[in-house]
């Protein structure tokens, strides 16, 4: 036994093994032996070994990917699903190297040809909660994160190099398969050559050059994810991440994709802006991908929501209900006054119709499309904030703060790889939900016409700086818009309003708003508005019969992915008569020849018809639209947009005077050009309350005033007298 003064013996090797670096080795060993047990081992129930049997059906078809749930590494071994949380940068690669082992083993006998065996890319799931992109922190950092958002622009895919090959100008000498770190770290040569240079033969500084044919590359590309609108703080400006995708991974989304990301939490070095900038130990942070999950894959749906039995046998429940549609009329925007048939319409808007893909690859869209037009003070933008809050997925917008590029998608370069890159507007934002438009009036004309084809193909097409690609924008527009002079003027017809009718035929329901004085009404307005201001804290959704606003997002969401009904038999033959009586019926006097010619309702207005009944199904999780559904939506038409049109303040929206009407417009018009010479002047009220003494109906009266006014007859002068020009 040594004594306490005893020297010992030290010594020195230099080239002795790191027994730190060795134990990692020893780890990363071990790991990747249990990484091809799991793969060969885990089995569920004792039946099926998923992933041994995954793995051997993908490699036969060529694909090279395996896709692995955390959740089941965990109850495996939760001691190396935790390393692989903490440390996926260390332990990925060894479990990629265990899968290309065991692909090794499961695809035995091979042909001749196939005797080199493929990587195999690792792709990771869970179910576990994700974090705001605003919540990451450095202490996430190099660790495996799930985060979620919407994809707002994608680069093309390109080639980035695994393993280089250099070589020397001066004395060709090559070095072979150096590693490249995965990720958007790139390489730094060496600045000198390695060679022995002894011969006399010195090589300059910075000899070396990359072989491109002699190196090992892999596809990646490179996308750039959003926060979602609705976890974004007010006042605050949306977050956004740069994201890393190789391999499988690449060309999975496309701008406008609601997504659910796990990654690798990394770094960058970042870009020096000038000569002075000093970014010495500072780093760009980026997401490096290593499992996607799509929210929104469906046409028209929403993001996915997992219904419990409780919430599914409620939901049922409330579909049975007789008094469906009134009770969710009821329940959108309460604290505003009136307003039913409004409210009804965008009940129907919120839950749309079936979109429907014909045989010839044609596509009928299901969503609906409303205009509220009219005076201010009548709570339009209240209830388009309303809806961007109920609807599943809704983005708010207004028109004058919003050009054409913000509305449908536009082509930006990168700053850092001087690409054209592709992001996503409003329109692609909301693929599946409700954009929002308020001061649609205020727009310029060119911003209005580039949603023309989202509007009613459903899609945005782009074709500039060599990218020609189809975006999809499957959503609603919930549009607010005043008058040209500020409140509807009843005196000016056509001049109220300033719209195309290419806009106008692609909304499917215009209401016009009117700020009506009537003592009673303005009474009852004044106390529901004090009430609402009184009770502001308290909830009235139980005393009236209103559904809870959670409810009724959920119950929007759930009929939406669950239900797409069709007209039946009966109900499409009552449609069809309809719209045959509406076509003869729509007739007004031609300026040439006063000849009544028929001006046809679309077939635009006899889709929005279907899309309405649909939707009144929906809301009863009916899989067939019948007479009751076609009904109140040809009642909802009538109040709308043929009502709007018979006011003839809209040009382009096609209208009529129904049958009854006719020869009581005719004695109308007839007694008017009899009793006015050319160039005289009367009162349009006067003129009003004569015809009105002599029992014509005030409609017919106003309705030939506003025929001749368009077709030029009569002349607006001031205080509202009409001047008679020609017969």
């Amino acid at each position: 036994m040594a004594g306490f003064d005893d020297p010992g013996v030290f010594f020195s090797d230099s080239f002795a093994i790191d027994e730190q670096q060795d134990d990692q080795q020893l780890t990363k060993t071990l790991a990747q032996k249990k990484f091809k047990e799991f793969i060969r081992e885990y089995h569920e129930d004792g039946l099926s070994f998923r992933y041994r049997d995954d793995l051997r059906k993908h490699y036969n078809m060529g694909q090279y990917w395996l896709e692995v749930d955390l959740d089941d590494l965990r109850n495996y071994d939760d001691q190396l699903a935790d390393h692989l949380i903490k440390q996926p940068s260390e332990y990925l690669p060894s479990f990629e190297s265990a899968a290309k082992e065991m692909a090794d083993e499961v695809t035995k006998p091979r042909l001749e040809h196939e005797s080199e065996i493929q990587d195999i890319q690792i792709m990771l799931k869970s179910d576990a909660h994700s974090i705001k992109i605003r919540d990451l922190k450095s202490d996430h950092m190099s660790k495996l994160v799930k985060i979620s958002g919407i994809v707002i622009s994608s680069s093309s895919v390109r080639a980035k190099a695994t393993h280089l090959t250099i070589q020397c100008r001066s004395c060709r000498n090559f070095v072979p398969n150096i590693a490249v770190r995965p990720g958007l770290e790139g390489y730094a040569l060496p600045r000198r050559c390695t060679t022995d240079q002894s011969g006399g033969v010195k090589c300059p500084l910075d000899p070396y050059f990359i072989v491109p044919d002699k190196c090992k590359c892999v596809d990646f590309q490179v996308l750039k994810l959003q926060e979602t609108p609705e976890a974004v703080p007010n006042g605050e400006m949306p977050r956004h991440m740069q994201l890393y995708c190789d391999r499988y991974l690449t060309e999975k989304v496309v701008p406008g994709n609601r997504v659910t990301i796990m990654g690798i939490y990394s770094i960058k070095k970042q870009a020096k802006l000038g000569r002075d900038n000093v970014t010495v130990g500072i780093r760009k942070p980026y997401l490096r991908i290593v499992g996607i999950e799509l929210n929104n894959e469906g046409p028209g749906r929403s993001a996915k929501s997992t219904v419990s039995s409780e919430e599914e046998e409620q939901f049922r429940h409330l579909a049975a209900r007789d008094d469906i549609h009134q009770a969710i009329a009821k329940s959108i925007a309460p604290s505003i006054y009136g307003s039913e048939d409004i409210k009804k319409a965008i009940a129907c808007l919120l839950f749309g119709g079936s979109r429907k893909r014909l045989p010839d690859g044609l596509v009928r869209r299901g969503d609906i499309n409303v205009l509220l037009l009219g005076d201010p003070g009548t709570a339009k933008s209240q209830l388009l904030k309303f809806v961007e809050q109920i609807a599943p997925i809704g983005v708010y917008t207004s028109g004058k703060g919003s050009s054409a590029a913000g509305l449908t998608a536009s082509v930006v370069r990168d700053p850092s790889s001087r690409n054209f890159i592709m992001e996503g507007g409003a329109m692609v934002l909301a693929d599946g939900g409700v954009v929002c438009i308020d001061e649609f009036d205020k727009m310029r004309e060119q911003d209005r016409v580039a949603i023309h084809e989202a509007m009613e193909q459903q899609t945005i097409s782009i074709a500039k700086a060599g990218i020609t690609t189809t975006l999809n924008s499957r959503t609603s527009v919930l549009a607010a818009a005043n008058s040209v002079f500020g409140r509807w003027d009843e005196t000016k017809g056509d001049e109220n309003i300033d719209f195309m009718p290419t806009i106008l035929s692609r909304f499917d329901m215009i209401f016009i708003v009117k700020d009506q004085h009537d003592e009673q009404r303005d009474t009852t307005l004044a106390r529901h508005i004090l009430q609402v201001h009184l009770n502001a804290l308290q909830s009235t959704s139980n005393n009236s019969g209103e559904l809870d606003l959670n409810l009724l997002k959920r119950y929007i969401n759930y009929c939406r992915s669950k239900c797409g009904p069709r007209l039946s038999d009966t109900a499409a033959e009552k449609l069809k008569n309809c719209y045959v009586r509406m076509r003869g019926g729509a007739q007004i006097y031609e300026r040439e020849n006063d000849k009544r010619i028929n001006i046809p309702i679309t077939v635009r207005q006899l889709e929005a018809v279907i899309r309405m009944s649909e939707s009144l199904a929906k809301m009863s999780l009916s899989p067939f639209a019948v007479e009751s559904h076609v009904d109140e939506a040809l009642r909802l038409f009538q109040v709308s947009t043929l009502d709007a049109a018979m006011s003839g303040s809209l040009t382009g929206a096609e209208g009529f005077t129904p049958n009854e009407d006719q020869e009581e417009v005719r004695q109308v018009e007839t007694q008017l050009k009899r009793r006015l010479a050319i160039g005289s002047q009367v009162s349009e009220q006067r003129a009003i309350q004569d015809f009105l003494k002599q029992k014509f109906s005030e409609r017919a009266i106003r309705t030939v005033l506003h025929i001749m006014l368009r077709r030029g007859e009569l002349e607006h002068r001031m205080q509202r007298k009409v001047i008679f020009r020609a017969r």
